[in-house]
């Protein structure tokens, strides 16, 4: 039986992996459970419903947290232990250490997931990773807090896909480092992408777009921010940038591509002219699960792709022209390493923006490399840095946006 620590519990990836740990009582026992305390109705039943021994919540509200649990513990039969609680923005950290031998599942969104990412990897457990920011904005100081080969289990189905894709290989067995070099059998790590809901628009059609249309997605069902950057393809400028610091390959060496049936999640080619592909329907709970048992499997966690039923796989090149977000993230890449926080930053700030209706939707990513072009980067930061690049990211992309308020 496997310890749980789930952080984020109430959001898309929280939820799917509690449905799993449901179906799956003898496989996994839920010790932890932090969110942001935007639901802490939900929050309190799912204490109650998988006796959690400490949950963590963002906001100080631990007083009335405890009060709805106490109300919904009188639902069941048996006596339901009152959960510690932990409260403020630190609580979620806290958790992610507590418990060194338990899987921890960082669901959160946004740079705010990258303390429990470090507190998780400082007390030795496994990471299971969803959250990308975390990588993204603090990627030197998260490879320094690795204790050992494959403690960091990716959870995005992309990410997810690349993984399972170089355990096929001779040297690249679970997650340890493919490394480009003479020496490698890796080519190329491709990473696909929907295209969103304006797959096909030209730039010009993009000029009038709403909240609304842009949180319209196609094929996934996700948060509002992952959601808006699915739409500028700013999410895959992240992944470009995790999958660099996960694998350790060059920008360079990984490509994207549009497959808007998202049934192939990532592909890995080998130098032999062989890809090897991973495919599944498009639902997170097959990632999610494997997160929490790699390197093994669970049963029937999905309905297989059926291979008697007519279908048909579209790829296509991605518009950078019209989406020019992936290519920002390979010149944050090769800029510094503290770029690729200020990518994440001055992007959330853009974002809220737009959603709140103060920004044009084809500013967001304008914007973003007007950020990039002027942040000068350090190049061995330590953790000071990645928060004043943080700092700085925030207080630029403000100043930028409000040009438009």
């Amino acid at each position: 039986m496997r310890d749980i620590v789930l952080l984020g519990s109430t959001g898309s990836i929280g939820t799917q992996a509690l449905d799993i740990v449901a179906r799956n009582p003898e496989e996994f026992r839920l010790r932890g459970l932090a969110a942001g305390g935007a639901h802490l109705e939900l929050l309190a039943r799912q204490v109650c419903d998988f006796c959690v021994e400490v949950v963590a919540v963002a906001t100080y509200c631990a007083h009335e947290l405890r009060a709805i649990i106490e109300e919904k513990r009188q639902d069941f039969s048996q006596s339901i232990p009152m959960p510690t609680i932990l409260e403020g923005p630190d609580a979620a950290t806290e958790l992610a250490g507590m418990f060194p031998d338990a899987v921890v599942l960082n669901g959160i969104t946004g740079g705010v997931g990258l303390g429990p990412t470090l507190a998780a990897l400082q007390a030795g457990s496994t990471l299971a990773l969803a959250n990308k920011e975390s990588l993204v904005v603090g990627g030197p100081l998260v490879r320094a807090a690795l204790q050992r080969p494959g403690q960091i289990v990716p959870v995005d189905s992309e990410h997810s896909a690349i993984a399972q894709a170089l355990r096929s290989g001779i040297h690249e067995k679970g997650l340890t480092s493919p490394r480009i070099t003479g020496r490698s059998e890796v080519a190329e790590l491709v990473l696909t992408a929907s295209g969103g809901p304006f797959r096909g628009r030209l730039r010009d059609e993009l000029r009038h777009v709403t909240p609304a249309q842009a949180l319209d997605h196609p094929t996934w069902n996700m948060g509002p921010v992952v959601t808006i950057n699915s739409s500028t393809l700013v999410n895959k400028g992240l992944e470009l940038i995790e999958a660099h610091l996960l694998f350790d390959v060059p920008a360079e060496h990984i490509q994207t591509v549009i497959h808007p049936q998202s049934i192939v999640h990532s592909m890995v080619t080998w130098n032999d002219g062989a890809t090897i592909v991973q495919a599944s329907p498009p639902d997170m709970h097959l990632p999610i699960a494997l997160g929490m048992t790699w390197p093994q499997r669970l049963k029937e966690v999905e309905i297989p792709i059926r291979w008697d039923a007519m279908q048909s796989w579209i790829f296509e090149p991605v518009d950078h022209q019209t989406f020019p977000a992936i290519q920002l993230a390979r010149y944050a890449v090769s800029a510094s390493a503290t770029h690729p926080a200020v990518y994440n930053a001055a992007n959330e700030v853009f974002v809220e923006a737009f959603l709140r209706g103060s920004l044009p939707y084809l500013a967001i990513v304008d914007l973003l490399g007007t950020v990039l072009e002027a942040y000068e980067g350090v190049q061995d930061p330590n953790i000071d840095d990645v928060m004043e690049a943080q700092r700085w990211a925030v207080s630029y992309a403000q100043q930028q946006a409000s040009h438009y308020a």
